[in-house]
């Protein structure tokens, strides 16, 4: 049965995963049946040879011997033959279960693909390739608990593009979409391999700073110079709000969220953003 939080990509390939176990052993078996078959009919024409190799010593005149000596050769070429169409009728079969077993693993293959496929859209952002809210939300409760464990900074970064609507209205959603995707990308530069950047809203975003202080966030704010995109010929300069809240002992994740969406809006009330500037809106958005 499946359960609230399970994947059916894992379900099927666990089932998968079964059915190749199980094709295995039956391969396995077949496979020491067949030894086991081949030294037991060894053995069997060893013992025939001596058999009848002895007594053809002892009595090569007799034609009534001689007789049984070429029914029982007839009779163990027939055995060989026999056992020979028996190994061909096997091997077949362990070919076609081997073959069987090559199409199971391409199927684990596509569920496999399929599977990191499903996960990536679930985590990340379609337009811009950033992490999306519920991936943040997550990262961020990991952040806290490991700021907590270690007693590091934590601090976290909040955008918002300003006259991001003007944009759309002005040029259109498709010059909005390069706005947007844009500043993911310059995002992305201006962060640091462990930092988490993540598109939280419309023009809404949202970045992670472990093991740093809020007075190290004009770092990162100082790498978002010029931001320009060009449409149709045109180019469209844009600026952004921003504001910053660090981690305080014991406090909530989404305490620390409103603390920074709070200095981010009482920015973008002070009307201090302007277009294309690398500290727009962020003067009197900190917050500790």
């Amino acid at each position: 049965m499946v359960g609230p939080g399970s994947d059916p990509s894992d379900l099927l390939g666990d089932e998968r995963l079964r059915e190749i176990q199980q094709t295995v052993r039956r391969i396995e078996r077949r496979d020491w049946w067949l030894w086991g078959a081949a030294i037991v009919v060894m053995l069997l024409l060893v013992a025939a040879v001596a058999v009848l190799s002895v007594p053809a010593l002892l009595k090569e005149q007799d034609p009534a011997f001689q007789i049984n000596v070429s029914q029982s050769v007839r009779a163990l070429l027939a055995l060989v033959l026999l056992f020979s169409l028996h190994v061909v009728y096997q091997q077949i079969l362990i070919r076609r279960l081997r073959s069987h077993l090559a199409e199971q693993f391409k199927e684990i293959a596509g569920l496999q693909a399929s599977a990191q496929a499903y996960q990536s859209l679930a985590a990340t952002d379609s337009l811009t390739g950033l992490y999306n809210r519920r991936i943040a939300d997550q990262r961020l409760a990991e952040e806290i608990a490991r700021s907590r464990r270690h007693s590091s900074p934590l601090t976290v970064l909040a955008f918002d593009l300003d006259g991001f609507k003007q944009i759309n209205d002005s040029y259109g959603h498709a010059a909005g979409d390069l706005v947007l995707k844009e500043f993911a990308v310059r995002l992305k530069r201006a962060s640091r391999f462990t930092d988490v950047a993540a598109r939280t809203g419309g023009d809404e975003f949202l970045v992670l700073l472990p093991e740093c202080q809020a007075g190290q966030v004009e770092r990162v704010l100082a790498r978002l110079r010029d931001l320009e995109v060009s449409h149709n010929g045109t180019s469209i300069p844009f600026a952004f709000s921003a504001g910053w809240a660090e981690y305080q002992p014991n406090e909530s994740p989404q305490t620390l969220l409103e603390r920074a969406d709070l200095m981010l809006y009482e920015s973008k009330r002070s009307g201090n953003g302007q277009v294309g500037a690398a500290h727009s809106g962020t003067r009197l958005a900190s917050g500790s």
